[in-house]
């Protein structure tokens, strides 16, 4: 299971750093990253504001650990998925894995679709490049669905679509959990069979 800072039941207790890390990413993503202050974010977990740089040099690189490591986490995940089921097993898994991922994480999704670009640019770039490899490992899993050659663009650009579906969670209403998942694993799955279906007889 991935890694998260969610108000997950029965999760344990959180080292500071990744309390600090937790906090931050919702502060960040109910006021954006800038009209957040050090101050704020101290204040939030029971520490005066210059406590924060025993943990991190800054804000951005609070923000930049925060953002790397979630994408070097769901690339671990996927990575193991690969290794442990054949490419053509890991649809399920990974679009489970994904959901679990968006459901439990709406904060971290927002601050990425907002905030990535306030992260030092060698953080930018880990990250781009940490998301450019998940999504080469969901092109080859959609791709080994397909008996004969499929044009890897298409494939990426509804790799894309569909993980852009599955990040909707801090856009979308409040469903129970359960149903919140069923219903994103449905349409993921449902997405990719539309796109394998139209080639079906190609």
């Amino acid at each position: 299971m991935i890694e998260t800072w969610g108000n997950r039941p029965n999760r344990p207790r959180l080292s500071r750093r990744d309390e600090l890390l937790s906090v931050a990413a919702d502060l960040f993503a109910e006021r954006g990253f800038a009209k957040v202050t050090v101050d704020d974010i101290g204040n939030a977990v029971g520490i005066s504001g210059p406590a924060l740089y025993h943990h991190f040099d800054g804000k951005e690189s609070l923000l930049g650990e925060m953002l790397v490591r979630i994408s070097d986490s769901l690339l671990t995940q996927a990575n193991s998925i690969v290794d442990n089921v054949s490419l053509h097993e890991s649809l399920d898994p990974i679009i489970a894995m994904h959901v679990d991922f968006a459901v439990d994480n709406r904060s971290l999704i927002t601050v990425h679709f907002r905030d990535l670009v306030q992260a030092r640019k060698g953080d930018q770039r880990r990250v781009k490049d940490l998301q450019s490899a998940y999504v080469d490992i969901w092109v080859d899993i959609v791709a080994a669905q397909h008996i004969g050659a499929l044009d890897t663009k298409e494939v990426r650009a509804a790799v894309h679509a569909v993980l852009g579906l599955i990040n909707s969670t801090p856009f979308s209403g409040r469903l129970r959990r359960d149903a919140h998942v069923s219903l994103l694993r449905t349409m993921a799955s449902g997405a990719i069979a539309g796109l394998l279906a139209e080639h079906a007889n190609s």
